[in-house]
């Protein structure tokens, strides 16, 4: 998915030029090839030699170097699977704009058939500026997209808009560039995380869901090109880039959102852990210890049974985690809640389940298929689950 694809990354002269061989390294280490243009201003804030270490490849600058010369601006135009402009100074958004072309970078851009990812960093007044908001809408006009700027102190010690994006959202915007767009026109409903339901105002029951594998699911769904609401419990994890995020924290309030949401979809993807009971009465003062506590639950909505009843042309997608006997459990929930998918996983295997980066699945449909994926990163994971939902979005159309 990343390991193999290739990068050229243009480098202005600004002070966020150093954190370019940050977004250098981080590609590296995912297994990107790299290689790097820097402008003469760039080479006032840092050293070429930094991104020859570590981009492993040498620093191309000057248009007619007589050591690499291989007419570059054509050569490094036709490398990169994206190429990327970080950090993008009002200049060269200005040039990129108007077509200028008079170094090595402007003239690479320029001659470019790869999506162009560009990252303004800069002062905020020059930021919000008319002619660069102009250039900058000019050029998304044309399909370069661009990763906004930060609010925070800015290098002339002023605080503002302006200040260079984080690495992983220009990672992330990277990723999506190179990302075929096979689900555009999908409008893709993803639940995820755990659920709380509290017994009183400080405590609550829940479980181990980290929302991993539902964020993976709403990032990959957004990388190809899909329209995404992700309905999340309370997680840690950052939303996915590119998502409408609503969170909620119980299991009535994550049905009344999933409801409120569902019209206009076309899939469904429920892998929220969701509580099968709350405490039938929520007490308004802490519970004090005074010996064994003993706690009524009642039964919470089943939401995609509920779905399940009313999904009309809509893919619905369930997940299933058991301790044993997978499955038939799995295929029993599939039917009784007349779903097109389920996912199954054994929370007894190492690497699978709650928590974990990597998941090991099987994938069972109503005509009696399995199919089994064996243990990967759940982001690989996502895009096997969604290559199965865009046949049956496709099916389900024709």
């Amino acid at each position: 998915m990343t390991e193999g694809k290739r990068v050229v990354l243009g480098v202005t002269g600004g002070i966020a030029a150093y954190k370019a061989a940050e977004l250098t390294r981080v590609l590296v280490k995912k297994g990107v090839f790299v290689k790097v243009i820097m402008t003469g201003h760039a080479k006032e804030f840092i050293s070429p030699l930094t991104f020859q270490v570590l981009s492993g490849n040498p620093v191309f600058s000057d248009m007619f170097s007589q050591e690499y010369y291989d007419m570059n601006h054509i050569s490094l135009a036709e490398y990169g699977d994206v190429m990327v402009v970080a950090p993008a100074t009002a200049n060269i958004i200005g040039k990129m704009a108007t077509g200028i072309a008079d170094d090595l970078l402007s003239t690479v851009l320029l001659a470019t058939k790869a999506p162009i990812v560009a990252c303004p960093a800069m002062n905020d007044n020059m930021y919000t500026h008319g002619v660069v908001q102009e250039n900058i809408a000019k050029l998304k006009k044309h399909g370069v997209q661009f990763v906004a700027p930060g609010y925070g102190e800015l290098a002339c010690k002023l605080e503002g808009v302006g200040r260079l994006a984080d690495i992983a959202d220009i990672v992330e915007a990277i990723e999506a560039a190179w990302t075929e767009k096979d689900l555009r026109g999908e409008h893709i409903l993803v639940t995820a995380g755990p659920t709380r339901e509290p017994f009183d105002p400080v405590r609550f029951i829940t479980n181990y869901s980290s929302g991993k594998m539902g964020y993976a699911l709403a990032t990959m769904a957004a990388r190809r090109g899909a329209e995404v609401i992700l309905i999340s419990g309370p997680s840690s994890l950052p939303v996915p880039r590119g998502v409408t995020f609503i969170s909620v924290a119980s299991a009535l309030e994550m049905r009344d959102a999933l409801m409120t949401h569902l019209e206009g979809t076309t899939a469904i993807i429920k892998a929220a852990a969701v509580a099968d009971y709350r405490p039938a009465v929520l007490s308004e003062s802490k519970i004090k210890k005074k010996g064994p506590l003993t706690l009524q639950l009642e039964r919470n909505p089943d939401i995609i049974a509920e779905i399940g009843a009313k999904k009309e042309n809509r893919v619905l997608v369930g997940f299933a985690m058991e301790s044993e006997d997978l499955v038939e459990n799995a295929r029993a929930k599939l039917i009784a809640k007349n779903m097109d998918l389920i996912v199954a996983n054994d929370l007894h295997q190492s690497g699978a389940g709650f928590q974990c980066d990597t998941n090991i699945i099987k994938i069972l449909d109503p005509q009696g298929g399995v199919e089994e994926i064996p243990l990967m990163d759940k982001m690989d994971i996502a895009n096997r689950i969604l290559d199965r939902v865009k046949i049956l979005t496709n099916a389900k159309r024709s």
